[in-house]
């Protein structure tokens, strides 16, 4: 994957509307955010339009959510950005774009929950209503998200060696352990499930504490809940996954909860790197990772099956 920067304006945005969705074209165009992959940008006060700008791909992220996002999101308990309009590639804009429902709220790694209880009932309707069995025709998850946590063990040593090289992680044999004991669990052998697979604070919005929305669909996929079921320990404060966990309806069993704790772990030690590497200024670092990354870690740890 690479993560060279496009530039993208509001007026690139607003010529690309004109020649594709004319219609469009006349509502006020305004900055909203740059994620990892694409740059959001508001289209009146209802939409948004999302370019890939970063990572090469960012195109294919979108086809899939305009493919598959409109048919799950009816069942959806939180809103979701519904895809609307897909943008092809032009002399002007040479990658795909898509037009969205806009949804509003705050990325929880800079407004993070406070009202637990609250967002962990949310977290679970969602989910919830999400991990149902998955046609045949499904995609199939990037870097193998839902598949099996083994899969992941050369990943996860080495990002553990490198957070710990950088004076991240104050003990890691505890995390050792942890994972250790998620990747010992019985597999997954129930259905594929579908899953939003990128669960982590910046794809979480909040409102007065609790959780209001989530985007970016990008990573859509089927596979093993357990990869979703991560974000407990990733996005709601001390305590709370329990009430999670008392809320889903799915009703985890011990073995799928303990390969979630190892994928809460993937996740929490990437957000630590890439908030690293927001701190010293690097392409593709978000600062404001590392602080929910820090937390989840520690709560892993203290929560560890003895």
């Amino acid at each position: 994957m690479t993560h060279t920067k496009i530039e993208i304006t509001a007026e690139v945005v607003r010529d690309l509307l004109r020649d594709q969705h004319p219609d469009l074209a006349g509502q006020p165009v305004r900055f909203g955010a740059r994620g990892w992959d694409s740059q959001l940008w508001r289209l009146g006060d209802d939409l948004a339009v999302r370019l890939p700008w970063a990572t090469d791909s960012a195109d294919a992220l979108l086809r899939k959510e305009h493919a598959w996002v409109p048919g799950l999101a009816p069942r959806l308990p939180l809103p979701v950005p519904v895809p609307q309009r897909l943008g092809e590639p032009s002399e002007r804009f040479a990658r795909h774009w898509i037009v969205t429902t806009w949804v509003p709220g705050d990325p929880a790694d800079r407004a993070p929950v406070t009202r637990g209880a609250e967002a962990a009932g949310a977290l679970a309707a969602f989910l919830t209503a999400l991990h149902r069995p998955a046609p045949e025709a499904a995609p199939v998850g990037r870097s193998r998200r839902g598949g099996p946590l083994a899969e992941h063990a050369e990943g996860f040593a080495r990002g553990l060696a490198e957070a710990t090289g950088l004076g991240l992680v104050p003990d890691p044999d505890a995390v050792r352990a942890v994972w250790e004991d998620a990747v010992a669990a019985p597999a997954w052998t129930g259905p594929a499930l579908w899953l939003h697979g990128d669960l982590h604070p910046a794809n979480v919005l909040t409102a007065e504490g609790t959780i209001c929305g989530v985007i970016d669909f990008g990573d859509l996929c089927a596979g093993d809940p357990a990869c979703d079921l991560a974000a407990p320990w990733i996005l709601l404060p001390d305590g709370a996954a329990d009430d999670f966990h008392r809320a889903y309806g799915a009703a985890a069993d011990a073995a799928t909860l303990r390969r979630a704790r190892g994928w809460a772990l993937l996740r929490a030690l990437s957000g630590l790197l890439i908030g690293e590497a927001g701190r010293r200024g690097r392409p593709g670092g978000q600062p404001t990772w590392a602080p929910p990354a820090a937390a989840s870690l520690r709560r892993l740890v203290a929560t560890a099956p003895c």
